[in-house]
């Protein structure tokens, strides 16, 4: 009985395409800087770049882009190479359509980051469209590092 329940329950977590998105705008954000924490390795080298991981945080049109960039000079959404990230504050600015923009501001080794995520609510859930900083954006950065 007990490799039955073991079965059921590694098929039940098996990942596939319900996977993608989070149920709130808080939430995904919470979970794009649970990566850049001081665990386990997993949790620690920034947001993945696998495929796994971008139909998880972004909108199709993003993740590809998300993938294929890897020789950034630094991580975007820390705007650091290295990091170690306070406390993550999170405001929603406004929605607007089918977008809703969200302030996310913290510090990394003591400097203030502030960055505005543009999300959609797909459904899936919510996945990000864009990440813009004072000087540019997500999108705009990863097409310069594209392989």
């Amino acid at each position: 009985m007990r490799g039955f329940v073991g079965a059921v329950l590694a098929l039940s977590c098996a990942p596939g395409p319900a996977d993608a998105g989070f149920r709130s705008p808080e939430s995904l954000i919470r979970n794009v800087y649970a990566y850049y924490g001081n665990g386990s390795p997993e949790l620690s080298d920034g947001l993945p770049r696998n495929a796994d991981t971008a139909r998880q945080f972004f909108d199709p049109s993003l993740r590809t882009a998300w993938t294929s960039a890897k020789t950034e000079p630094y991580d975007f959404l820390v705007q650091s190479p290295t990091w170690r990230v306070g406390p993550v504050s999170i405001s929603i600015l406004r929605k607007q359509y089918d977008k809703t923009y969200v302030s996310v501001a913290f510090d990394n080794m003591g400097r203030s980051v502030r960055l505005n995520y543009i999300l959609i609510k797909e459904p899936e859930g919510w996945l990000i469209t864009d990440v813009e900083s004072p000087y540019d954006s997500l999108r705009m950065f990863l097409d310069q590092f594209k392989n």
